[in-house]
């Protein structure tokens, strides 16, 4: 129930965010920023220097990990990444989860999917669409610059 009101709230603020102004739609970072449940993604995007870039023209895909999802990681790994002395760390792990373009779930290919940061990451469709094996629990949040799908895992370079 929570994850479903949370996937409300994310489509109601992506919507009227959108329908503010044609010349300000809500881009990418604004859909997270907009999320109670991606804090620590927001954070992580804002230590790497990446608000720029994915507040840019785009189009991008990011597949957006939740606090959860950061949470399964091994004891200390964010706190680590989030480091000055990290930061190029942050930036591949983080890029590793956008793609180049705007893909809608229901045009996702199963297969080998070339990521931002260079690296090949791997998209299924059985049973629901999954990139390395994260499944993609909210898709389709659509904004002015691309389109975000919530996943459940962070992806790992």
């Amino acid at each position: 129930m929570k994850l479903r009101t949370t996937l409300l709230s994310l489509a109601l603020w992506a919507a009227s965010v959108t329908g503010l102004t044609a010349a300000a739609p809500a881009t990418v970072v604004d859909i997270a920023v907009g999320s109670k449940d991606h804090t620590t993604l927001v954070a992580a995007v804002k230590a790497a220097g990446l608000v720029e870039t994915l507040s840019g023209k785009g189009p991008f895909t990011v597949f957006a990990p939740t606090n959860a999802a950061f949470a399964k990681l091994p004891a200390g790994t964010v706190e680590n990444l989030l480091k000055p002395e990290n930061k190029a760390k942050l930036v591949a792990v983080l890029t590793y989860h956008v793609v180049p373009g705007k893909v809608m779930a229901k045009d996702v290919k199963a297969g080998a999917v070339k990521t931002v940061n260079g690296k090949e990451a791997t998209l299924a469709t059985a049973g629901g669409v999954t990139i390395n094996g994260a499944k993609v629990v909210a898709a389709d949040l659509a904004a002015g610059n691309g389109v975000v799908h919530v996943i459940d895992t962070v992806i790992l370079p």
